[in-house]
C-alpha cells in the first residue's frame, strides 16, 4: 500500500516512515522542512535499507497539497503529522497555531476527496482532556476547555475530522490521543533534534548534560503531587511509531466498523520531571545539574492514560520502558555533540 506521511521528517513522523517501511508498505512523505532537515531523510534510509519517496510541501499553501494530490491519486492511507506542537510556544503564538494546525487540516481533507476510500491516522493529543478528574485517563473522560492553544487545536481537528465523516465523506478515521513521546531509534541514526531551544523536557535533558545547555530548568515544584513536579506518561518513540502502522493497518483491512474513533496511546504509568532526572542520571551515569523556575503557562498537573482500549481493539500494547527510552535519547544525543 502507497502511505502518505505528512511531517514525515519530524520527530514522530520520521519514527512511523521506519516503522511502515518495516512492514513492507511504500511510503511517500511531505513536510515544509520547517522545524527539520533532509539529514533525516538519510537517517532513514540508512535504517530502512531504501529511501522513501521525498516532496518538500507546505499543506498551509493549496497549490502546493493540489498539485501533490493530482500526482498521487493511489494514496491509500494518510497518516497526518504536520503541524505545530509546543504547549508554551501555542501560548505565545496562536494565530500561527492555528493556521498551521486546524486551517491546513481543513486543506488536507478537501484534498483528500481525491483519493478512493482513503484511510485516514490523525495524530491527536491527550491535551484534548485538560485536567482529568480521574486518572488514569479513558476514551470516555470528557473533553475539557484546553488549557493552551496547541491542546484547542487538537481538539478542533477532532472534531472536523469527525463532522466531515458524519457530512457522508468517503473516509475512514482514527485518532490517536498520544501522551509523551521519548526517546529515538535504537540505532540513534534518527531521533528528536528540535531547533532551538528545546520546549519539550528529554531534548532539554540531554542538551544540558551534553553541555548545550547550562542547566535544566523544572517548570515548578509546588504541584499538588509527590514531589511537587507535573506528572506525565512517557512513551517510547517507536512504540509510538509501530500504534500508527498497527491503526492503519486496521482500516486498510476494510472490517473495521467505526467509521471514527479514539484510542489513547501512552504506557499506564505517570512519572513526574524529577522521576525523569533520577533515572535518567541513573541509567546513563551522568550528573545533571537543573533549578526551579515558576510554573509555565498551559500546564496540567497530571496526565497519564488508561490504555486498555488500544489493547483490546487493536491489539497494541507498549513494550519499551522510559529508562529504555531515556538511554536511546542519550545515546542519539552524543551522535550530535
Amino acid at each position: 500500500m502507497k502511505i502518505l506521511v505528512t511531517g514525515g521528517l519530524g520527530y514522530i513522523g520520521s519514527h512511523t516512515v521506519v516503522a511502515l517501511m518495516e512492514k513492507g508498505h511504500e511510503v511517500v512523505i511531505i513536510d515544509n522542512l520547517s522545524n527539520t532537515s533532509l539529514d533525516v531523510l538519510e537517517g532513514i534510509t540508512r535504517i530502512s535499507g531504501k529511501s522513501p519517496e521525498f516532496h518538500k510541501v507546505d499543506i498551509r499553501h493549496k497549490s502546493e497539497l493540489s498539485n501533490f494530490f493530482e500526482e498521487h491519486k493511489d494514496v491509500a492511507g494518510v497518516i497526518h503529522f504536520a503541524a505545530f506542537k509546543a504547549v508554551g510556544e501555542s501560548v505565545e503564538k496562536p494565530l500561527e497555531y492555528y493556521e498551521n494546525n486546524v486551517a491546513a487540516l481543513v486543506y488536507l481533507l478537501k484534498e483528500m476527496a481525491i483519493l478512493k476510500h482513503p484511510k485516514f491516522i490523525f495524530s491527536s493529543s491527550c491535551t484534548v482532556y485538560g485536567q482529568a478528574d480521574k486518572l488514569p485517563i479513558t476514551e470516555d473522560a470528557p473533553v475539557k476547555q484546553a488549557t493552551s492553544p496547541y491542546g484547542n487545536t487538537k481538539q478542533i481537528n477532532e472534531e472536523i475530522i469527525k463532522d466531515h465523516i458524519n457530512s457522508g465523506a468517503d473516509l475512514q478515521a482514527i485518532s490517536l490521543r498520544y501522551f509523551n513521546p521519548v526517546g529515538a531509534h535504537p540505532t540513534a541514526l534518527i531521533g528528536e533534534l528540535p531547533i532551538g531551544v528545546p520546549q519539550n523536557l528529554v531534548p532539554y535533558v540531554t542538551q544540558t548534560a551534553a553541555g548545550i545547555r547550562s542547566e535544566l530548568k523544572i517548570n515548578g515544584n509546588d504541584y499538588p503531587t509527590e514531589d511537587g513536579t507535573c506528572i506525565r506518561d512517557y512513551i517510547h518513540v517507536m512504540d509510538l511509531a509501530e500504534v500508527h502502522v498497527v491503526a492503519l493497518e486496521k482500516l486498510l483491512k476494510e472490517d473495521y466498523r467505526e467509521k471514527y474513533d479514539v484510542f489513547n496511546v501512552g504506557t499506564g504509568k505517570g512519572n513526574s520531571v524529577l522521576d525523569v532526572v533520577k533515572t535518567f542520571k541513573k541509567v546513563n551515569q551522568l550528573k545533571l545539574p537543573y533549578s526551579i523556575r515558576g510554573r509555565r503557562p498551559g500546564d496540567v498537573v497530571a496526565a497519564y492514560a488508561d490504555t486498555t482500549k488500544a489493547e483490546k481493539n487493536l491489539g497494541w500494547k507498549a513494550r519499551r520502558s522510559m529508562a529504555d527510552a531515556l538511554k536511546d535519547s542519550w545515546k542519539w544525543q552524543t551522535k550530535q555533540i
